[in-house]
């Protein structure tokens, strides 16, 4: 008879592994499903990590570790894999993975999201060296330097003005000849005598030798090019959760994240969201490690209730 797991947590980031340690502690039979040959999803791409309580400066990889030794030692199982789709029984999920099937009573979905790339020669070379994608997470590393925000959104808006209080000057770099973001952040940009706007303008390639140290960049209108000396960029044109196997199962916003409140129930009873997939306001280790905490949490009460 094939093996029913109490619990399958699809992801092995911050909100999965958090979830892995609860269930562990809760005496649930719990397997964890990562596509990857290893854990930590995000992070592991991450220089240094200086806002998760109690371990200051560490590195992205080396906190994920950590995570992932601590759901070992408590007894998770780990698969790896890629989840294609759930199947809704009356008393139990199946998971269907590209190579094999996993039954389970109760489902986490811990799959994150990344963030979209500029797609430009030194992004990838860069990353973690003066490429962030995270102002709030890596904006303390770039007091009274010179830095760039690419994008037009909220989220480029909101980074821009954070960089603002604390470094020397901020290129807030834009393709179109007008902001996507709320009317009043982009009022607030341009009162900031520290920030210079660059419409109509891309960035072609992100230069520099161990670190960054600037970006060609490029007008759109009339293909006019310049160079920008920089300590650091900041990629803020959005982020893809990683939902797409749960459309039409799950309820999803326009951006394809899925709603839930904090308690990470969905409208599926027995499936569970937590982390970057989830729709909300802060995507952070720290919320994300939350998340996997509470949605244990509703587990257990689902578990009670259907047994």
């Amino acid at each position: 008879m094939e093996k029913q797991y109490d619990l399958a947590i699809i992801g092995s980031g911050p909100a999965g592994l958090s979830a892995a340690v609860y269930a562990k502690r809760a005496m649930l039979d719990t397997v964890v499903i990562e596509k990857e040959p290893f854990s930590g999803g995000q992070i592991v791409n991450t220089y240094e990590v200086d806002n998760y309580l109690g371990i200051p400066q560490v590195n992205g990889y080396d906190l994920a570790v950590k995570f992932e030794e601590h759901a070992k030692r408590l007894g998770a199982q780990f698969v790896e894999g890629t989840v294609s789709s759930i199947e809704v029984g009356e008393k139990e999920k199946k998971l269907i993975l590209n190579n094999k099937e996993i039954t389970a009573k109760a489902i986490i979905v811990a799959a994150g999201a990344e963030h979209r790339k500029l797609g430009v020669k030194g992004e990838e070379e860069f990353m973690g060296l003066g490429v962030s994608y995270c102002a709030t997470c890596d904006g303390a590393f770039f007091r009274e330097k010179t830095v760039a925000v690419v994008g037009g959104g909220d989220v480029a808006l909101e980074d821009a003005l954070f960089l603002a209080r604390g470094c020397k000057k901020v290129y807030l770099i834009h393709r179109r000849d007008e902001f996507r973001g709320a009317k009043i952040l982009q009022e607030q940009v341009k009162k900031q005598s520290n920030i210079e706007i660059l419409y109509h303008t891309i960035v072609t390639e992100i230069t520099g030798e161990e670190q960054v140290r600037g970006a060609e960049v490029e007008t759109v209108t009339n293909k006019e090019k310049s160079h920008l000396s920089l300590d650091g960029i900041f990629v803020a044109v959005g982020t893809k959760p990683q939902t797409e196997p749960y459309k039409g199962l799950l309820s999803m916003d326009e951006g394809g994240y899925i709603i839930a409140d904090e308690t990470g129930v969905t409208n599926i009873p027995g499936i569970f969201v937590a982390g970057d997939s989830r729709k909300k306001q802060l995507r952070q280790i720290i919320t994300a490690a939350a998340d996997g905490a509470n949605c244990v949490t509703s587990v257990e009460k689902y578990l009670t209730n259907e047994n």
